[in-house]
């Protein structure tokens, strides 16, 4: 009986010591990584319905997608409009830059909006619809809502020019929420379209000839698609119309600040859309900065590069995060007021 005793305490003991050797021979092979603590965590609330849309057959509901960066205090918000040639607007796009925006300490809000065969101003009324809603919810959000600013690709270009150049006009403003500001602070416009009726100019023949079609898309954004009796109208057949529909038609002086870019090879919209919105800008008054990216076409890997975002990002922090941002006077101070 002694004897087995034994045996079982030794027999421990080299258990022990095994499990000793294992242990130390993995503390060994153990890796210890020492961290700076350089960025913030950043959330995502996907599906947000910021508008219904209701007719007497359907009820449509418009949504966005919301970047939270989770620091202290109330932070800048920017709502991103995708590109899609008036024909589609799918948001949860450009993830770089959006992730750029909200590593900086912004609010990043992608929203969809209504598109051909929906009639022009629909996609503007759901984009002031989305600035509204987020102001409505700017506590919920941790938004300051004296600083939203907006930015947009091709089409979504167009609807960020039409948001900046038409503050301060009630048009719009129909739907939901109608007491708070749809005026913004800031607008980027990414090879955007200042004017639906020359978005071949310069271009050849050819394609100046397909942008007088019924079937172009602006021409079915202001007139819709060709029905019964109606066959369908070229987007010159209206001038007045159109001129009204671009944000060209909206240029005055006291507008916010602008940062305008295009690629030199953009063979979709032609640059002269950003040149002719910027001499616009200028001869009113207006603050604008017009940047053109060599070598970039329309949409092209260019856009995605981080000196091209880092441009966005920091023209942001210094129109939208500085001292000097100018707000949209008594109307957005009680949104902020109704937001305490």
């Amino acid at each position: 009986m002694k004897s087995f005793v034994i045996m079982f305490l030794l027999a421990g003991l080299l258990s022990v010591d095994s499990y000793a050797q294992t242990q130390n021979g993995a503390k060994h092979d153990m890796q210890t990584l020492k961290v700076d603590i350089t960025d913030t965590r950043i959330d995502v609330i996907s599906d947000i319905i910021y508008s219904q849309i209701t007719s007497g057959r359907s009820n449509r509901q418009l949504k966005m997608t919301l970047l939270l960066p989770q620091t202290d205090g109330a932070k800048p918000a920017i709502v991103y409009y995708p590109g899609g040639g008036f024909t589609t607007a799918v948001h949860d796009k450009y993830i770089q830059m959006r992730m750029a925006l909200a590593k900086a300490g912004f609010v990043v809000a992608a929203v969809e909006y209504r598109t051909v065969p929906d009639k022009y101003p629909a996609l503007i009324n759901d984009a002031k619809s989305a600035v509204r809603y987020l102001r409505a919810h700017a506590k919920q959000f941790n938004i300051d809502p004296n600083r939203i600013g907006v930015i947009g690709d091709s089409a979504g270009g167009y609807v960020s020019q039409m948001m900046g150049t038409t503050n301060g006009e009630d048009e719009f403003n129909v739907g939901e929420y109608t007491d708070y500001s749809s005026d913004v602070q800031a607008a980027v416009t990414i090879y955007g379209i200042s004017n639906l009726m020359n978005i071949g100019e310069g271009y050849p023949e050819a394609i100046q000839k397909v942008h007088e079609s019924p079937a172009v898309t602006e021409a079915l954004l202001l007139h819709g698609p060709a029905f019964a009796e109606f066959a369908g109208k070229s987007i010159l057949s209206d001038p007045e119309k159109a001129m009204n529909a671009s944000p060209l038609g909206h240029v005055k002086a006291n507008m916010p600040p602008f940062l305008i870019m295009h690629g030199s090879a953009d063979n979709l919209v032609s640059p002269v859309q950003s040149e002719q919105l910027y001499k616009a800008l200028i001869e009113k008054g207006n603050k604008v900065d017009y940047v053109v990216v060599e070598g970039a076409g329309h949409g092209d890997i260019y856009w995605y590069q981080p000196t091209v975002i880092n441009k966005v990002v920091e023209w942001f922090k210094e129109n939208l995060m500085g001292s000097g941002v100018k707000t949209s006077a008594q109307k957005v101070e009680g949104d902020l007021r109704d937001n305490l």
